[in-house]
């Protein structure tokens, strides 16, 4: 659990190292020694596209001599250096000597920005005292102290369609604490990732670039790696249709687009994706609903010879619920019409891919693409898709996350598929809405705490705002799809700094009833259920400040609202509504530890065992 201080910010703590990654011929490493070490250093530049000088004395490794004759590598040997040293011994040269040598060769050599040692000798320091006096970052092998920077335990993955090496790289350091040790997590990580992870990366790569290619000059992707964006469903105007955009809203939009396939389709979706996919996805455009299924078996023949038929297949729709994402969870209506009867499933985006990889390979998955400004345009496809394949005699399963009827839109389908002559099964799901704050260890109703729960939205219909309830302590407030407008929502249910009864100004209209003191607490939780969930929480006053100090957000998100967060924590607090307000600060400040907030990652464990 971390928790905040008093201080408006997060205090840094120290022990871990800036993680960048540096590429392109601009810049060029020194490399101070000649033996295998140096070899694997130098290697790992090249790939990185930079320019590498190994600068060593006598000795030098087969692979640094072939890469030199390859032209790869600029060897360059001590004794060619003005003012060398005239030791013939490596490992006893003279320190002077060889420290302006060092210095006179980097002030000929500006385009140096590393430097990496891998000699060990007893004048070693000297030379790392010269790289810090050029003000270039210097690595020592196995001196720590003289290091500026560290080389991660990394692993370059394979693209098993191309045999070659993929863009794809992962990095682990334990900071000194175990060089072994993060060689093991290193491999740990990479075995438990799906094996077409680089198909991923390498598709992803080209819908970018797909998004971003345009006959004008546009602005740069505002969703990159680094952008500082931390939601990718940030709230945009609804979208209509393409020929009404202008070329630069058009690759915004491409751009937002890709953010959110990104996010939430299924590795193995996006390494499958073909590029007439890609052109689809961006376009807008409403797919052509194709189906690989045989729907009916070859004919067989009687003994008599007669033709045999099966009679033709009827098709249905099925309205599924799949639980808030962990896939224990499911029911067994669900699991078993996903796995047994499906033969199209139509998926919302946040249906997680634990539960999309338990439908057999055979069965044809589509997902929604409900991005920002297309939630009603994907809707359409789907109910469209849905009737189209069951008229084919087809069983639509329509995949929905949590509970259908719990703002799943489930309502409107029925009734469209009702007039579209199919009378749609609704297979109920767990609700995020409650299963979430269990996970999250909050109780939404509690003897003592909270007597009533609300479960309401925080966005209406394209994006409208609604009403929120007002203040009741007894009562806990459940918010649905509301964190990416949090300011807009907690502006709308807080009273104002002096204190009065008036709600602010900005959200007077959207509150029904009495506004919520800024001391109320709340929780965000963030794909809850799942070994990634997160759990922010403060109060009111401090919950912007506090999600914003959490870094990128990680939708699926909902807040809970009410006395009921803090309820179970610690050694608990169920005396609430006997004792009134009187003591509500300092309950504050024995649940939040004295801080602004508290943040929790991940799942009880004995949910793996489940």
């Amino acid at each position: 659990m971390i928790s905040s201080t008093s201080s408006p910010y997060p205090a840094p703590v120290g022990g871990v190292s800036l993680l960048l990654t540096f590429k392109g011929p601009r810049n060029t490493i020194l490399i101070i020694g000649g033996d295998v070490l140096a070899a694997s250093r130098a290697f790992a530049a090249l790939e990185a596209g930079m320019q590498v000088i190994i600068l060593t004395r006598g000795l030098v490794c087969d692979e640094l001599r072939w890469r030199a004759d390859q032209r790869q590598v600029n060897l360059t040997d001590w004794g060619m250096l003005p003012s060398a040293s005239t030791s013939l011994l490596p490992s006893a040269p003279d320190s002077n000597a060889d420290a302006e040598s060092l210095s006179a060769f980097l002030a000929e050599n500006p385009s140096i920005s590393l430097i990496c040692i891998t000699i060990h000798t007893a004048h070693t320091p000297a030379l790392a005292r010269i790289c810090h006096a050029h003000n270039i970052p210097v690595n020592v092998t196995d001196l720590p102290a003289l290091c500026d920077f560290s080389f991660a335990a990394t692993h370059r993955f394979v693209d098993p369609s191309t045999s070659g090496q993929s863009a794809l790289q992962v990095g682990v350091t334990t900071n000194g604490e175990g060089c072994r040790l993060a060689g093991r997590i290193r491999r740990e990580i990479v075995s438990v990732l799906p094996k077409d992870i680089t198909g991923a990366v390498r598709q992803v790569g080209k819908l970018r670039r797909l998004a971003k290619h345009t006959d004008d000059e546009v602005g740069e992707c505002e969703e990159g790696e680094d952008s500082g964006v931390t939601t990718p469903n940030r709230p945009v105007p609804g979208w209509r249709n393409s020929a009404a955009e202008s070329k630069d809203e058009s690759s915004r939009r491409r751009t937002k687009w890709v953010a959110q396939v990104s996010e939430y389709w299924p590795i193995t979706r996006l390494a499958s994706m073909s590029e007439d996919d890609m052109k689809l996805i961006l376009s807008g455009d409403s797919p052509q609903t194709t189906s690989s299924y045989s729907i009916q078996g070859q004919n067989e023949s009687s003994l008599h010879q007669l033709t045999l038929s099966p009679p033709p297949k009827t098709g249905r729709i099925l309205l599924v619920g799949s639980g808030p994402g962990h896939p224990s969870l499911l029911t067994i209506a669900t699991h078993n019409a996903l796995t047994k009867h499906a033969d199209l499933v139509l998926s919302d985006k946040l249906v997680p891919a634990a539960v999309l990889a338990l439908i057999p390979e055979t069965v044809e998955v589509r997902i929604a693409r409900k991005f920002p400004g297309n939630a009603e345009g994907a809707q359409s496809e789907m109910m469209d898709a849905a009737v189209e394949a069951a008229r084919r005699g087809l069983t639509v399963i329509r995949l929905k996350q949590g509970d259908p009827v719990v703002y799943g839109r489930a309502g409107e389908e029925v009734l469209f598929f009702r007039a579209h002559g199919f009378e749609p099964l609704v297979i109920p799901g767990v609700s995020s809405a409650l299963a979430a704050p269990i996970f999250a260890g909050i109780p939404v109703t509690q003897r003592g705490v909270a007597e009533s729960v609300i479960v309401c939205t925080g966005v209406g219909r394209q994006g409208k705002e609604v009403k929120l309830p007002g203040y009741e302590r007894s009562r806990t407030v459940l918010i649905l799809m509301g964190v990416a407008r949090i300011a807009q929502v907690v502006g709308a249910m807080v009273r104002n700094d002096s204190g009065s009864e008036e709600g602010l100004q900005s959200g007077e209209g959207r509150r029904e009833g009495r506004p919520f003191p800024r001391n109320t607490p709340i929780a965000i939780i963030e794909r809850g259920s799942m070994p990634d969930q997160r759990v922010v929480a403060s109060t009111l006053g401090d919950i912007c400040e506090a999600l914003d100090s959490a870094g990128e957000q990680r939708p699926p998100g909902m807040m809970v609202v009410g006395w009921a967060v803090l309820a179970l924590q610690g050694t608990g607090d169920t005396s609430v509504l006997e004792e009134g307000e009187e003591r509500d600060e300092e309950r504050i400040r024995k649940w939040l530890g004295g801080g602004r907030w508290v943040m929790r990652e991940g799942i009880d464990q004995g949910w793996a065992e489940v």
